[in-house]
C-alpha cells in the first residue's frame, strides 16, 4: 500500500476520530503537534512511509480539533486530558495490544500522560519536547491562546506571528482550537519514573520551544537522546527525523 487509508473511530464521548493508517507489520501509534495533522506530522515528509517499508504499521489519527477528526463547540466536549481518553478509546477499538507510541510536540506530551494513565506501548517516541515543557502548559498555552484571541490582527515580527500564519495555513478551527488548549494538563518530573519503558527523545538542534529535550531523556528511566537538523517547525520535514524514528524501532525490535 502506497497511500495511508483513512478510517473513523469513535474518541472519548463518541466524538469522531479520522485515522490514517500506512504499511502492514508490527503497529505504531503516532500523534501529531498543535495545529498540524497526521498528513503534516507524519505522511508528507515521509516518516510514515520510512516506517512502512521497515515493516511497521504507522497508525495515525488527527487530534481532536484537527484535520479531519471533529471539532465540537461545545464546551463539555472537552474533559480534562480529553487528548489523553482519546488515546485510551482508539488503542482499545483498535485491539493494540503489542504496539510502539510515539508523539510529537503535543502529541509527545499526550503519550507521555497517556502512558501514566495506563497505555502499555513497548516503545515509545517524544519528539520536540523537553522537560520544562512537559510542566509548563500554562505558560505555552496562554501564547496560543493569545494567537486565537488576536487572530487576523497579528504584525510580523510579533512572537506569535507564526502561529497565526499555520493556523491559516491548516483552517484551524480556532473555537475548537481554544477549547481544546484548556482541556491539557501538566505531567511533573517525578512523575516521569512510572515510564520504564525504552524512549528515544528526538528533537531538533535549533528547538527549544520545549525546554531541553536532553534532560527529558535524562529524567526517564531508559531513553537516549537524538539531535535531528531543524527547529520546532522544521525537524519533522526532515529525513533525519524519520531515519531516527524508523532506526529506534528497528534496532530495539531486534533486541527484544
Amino acid at each position: 500500500m502506497t497511500e495511508p487509508m483513512t478510517e473513523f473511530y469513535e474518541g472519548n464521548g463518541g466524538a469522531q476520530l479520522a485515522v490514517h493508517r500506512l504499511g502492514a507489520g508490527r503497529p505504531v501509534l503516532l500523534l501529531h503537534g498543535l495545529f498540524s495533522s497526521a498528513e503534516v506530522n507524519w505522511i508528507k515528509f515521509g516518516t510514515a512511509a520510512k516506517l512502512a517499508a521497515t515493516g511497521f504499521e504507522a497508525i495515525m489519527p488527527d487530534l481532536r480539533a484537527h484535520g479531519q477528526s471533529a471539532a465540537p463547540h461545545d464546551p463539555d466536549a472537552y474533559p480534562a486530558d480529553v487528548l489523553v481518553k482519546d488515546a485510551l478509546a482508539l488503542v482499545r477499538a483498535l485491539g493494540l495490544e503489542d504496539y510502539d507510541l510515539g508523539g510529537f510536540s503535543l502529541g509527545a506530551r499526550t503519550a507521555v500522560r497517556a502512558v501514566l494513565a495506563g497505555l502499555t506501548p513497548r516503545r515509545l517516541v517524544l519528539g520536540g519536547m523537553g522537560l520544562s515543557g512537559l510542566a509548563g502548559w500554562a505558560r505555552r498555552s496562554g501564547h496560543f491562546v493569545g494567537a486565537i484571541d488576536r487572530f487576523g490582527a497579528i504584525e510580523r515580527g510579533d512572537p506569535a506571528f507564526l502561529a497565526q500564519a499555520f493556523m491559516k495555513t491548516m483552517k484551524i478551527d480556532r473555537i475548537a482550537a481554544r477549547l481544546l488548549l484548556q482541556s491539557v494538563d501538566d505531567t511533573s518530573a517525578e512523575a516521569l519514573g512510572a515510564i520504564v519503558m525504552p524512549t528515544l527523545v528526538l528533537c531538533g538542534a535549533d528547538d527549544q520551544d520545549n525546554g531541553s529535550a536532553p534532560e527529558l531523556a535524562k529524567a526517564l528511566p531508559d531513553a537516549h537522546y537524538v539531535e535531528v537538523p531543524g527547529n520546532h517547525m522544521s525537524s519533522v520535514t526532515k529525513p533525519e527525523f524519520g531515519e531516527a524514528i524508523t532506526g529506534f524501532l528497528q534496532d530495539r525490535a531486534r533486541a527484544s
